[in-house]
């Protein structure tokens, strides 16, 4: 089966690579063509257009914001028009949920298929094929994706027939990463100003009760202030801040932590950390009790 693949960044790249080492035919397609080299290398078929890349049965999308989803699936020769009746277009996006939910009615007025799938995992993660999927979408899709599926990720979660589930489900993850990420910062400073060292302090939290992945990688990160280069652009989580509290304002839930959050992520930007690792809002906490001088390193 013909896979495409649109979308170079760190983490398309990993998650192209994966399908090319299982063994699939990969046409590939960026904006910048630079970074579809490695992969060349590897046996993908490079492509000038979106449109080339839709002559595969399966098109996967790996974009960085709503502009550029909105523009690769709407645009002019994009896959809305480009993908044949009865393609599939597999969205990885960390998008809105409204605009999930607008291409998907769009695909489906085409004769398209469409599921929504984004992931958790930074871009070690998707080279190694150890992301989480969470996908929906028409269950007769998901099972005909799943073994492309268990070649990206090490778990697939089906959550809806309704593929911006998927996303509105990938948000809030994403506000509870950076909640954590900011309280391991708050306690952190806390614990260096009293005179604690906070690698020591970060020892004992995770040899104790935070004993995970998350606080482990990222507290590393944090008392290592250790924010350069980004697996996941401090850009992107105040980007993901703003869409996780636009779903919350149609739902009516209030999201109090997401507002300070958002707030975080915009002092980070106006200090010049908007192209540091996300977790680098962990550093806030220390600069602004004098720990940190200038701009969060």
């Amino acid at each position: 089966m013909k896979l495409g693949f649109i979308g170079l960044g760190r983490m398309g790249c990993g998650m192209a690579s994966r399908l090319l080492q299982a063994g699939h035919d990969v046409a590939v397609f960026n904006r910048s063509a630079e970074k579809m080299r490695s992969l060349l290398e590897q046996g993908a078929t490079g492509t000038a257009s979106i449109a080339e890349v839709c002559e595969a049965d399966i098109v996967f999308t790996m974009l960085s914001d709503d502009h550029a989803a909105e523009s690769v699936v709407f645009g002019t020769g994009g896959i809305l028009a480009a993908l044949r009746p009865g393609g599939i277009h597999v969205s990885c996006s960390t998008i809105s949920v409204s605009l999930s939910a607008r291409i998907s009615k769009a695909h489906e007025d085409s004769g398209q298929g469409y599921v929504s799938a984004p992931v958790f995992g930074r871009p070690d993660a998707a080279a190694a094929g150890k992301l989480y999927l969470v996908v929906a979408g028409k269950n007769a899709l998901i099972e005909k994706l799943q073994p492309f599926f268990d070649v990206l990720g090490q778990r697939t979660f089906a959550l809806s027939d309704d593929p911006e589930k998927a996303n509105l489900v990938k948000l809030s993850g994403n506000f509870l990463i950076a909640s954590v990420i900011e309280s391991l910062g708050e306690a952190m400073a806390l614990v260096e100003k009293g005179g604690v060292d906070r690698h020591q302090y970060l020892d004992l939290l995770v040899s104790t009760l935070f004993d995970i992945p998350i606080y482990r990688n990222y507290g590393a990160m944090i008392a290592d202030r250790r924010f350069d280069p980004a697996g996941f652009a401090a850009h992107l989580g105040q980007k993901d801040m703003r869409l996780v509290l636009a779903a919350a304002e149609e739902l009516k839930v209030p999201l109090p932590f997401a507002s300070l959050l958002r707030d975080r992520f915009v002092s980070l930007a106006a200090q010049g950390g908007d192209s540091l690792d996300w977790s680098a809002i962990g550093s806030l906490a220390a600069k602004d009790a004098a720990l940190l001088p200038g701009r969060s390193e």
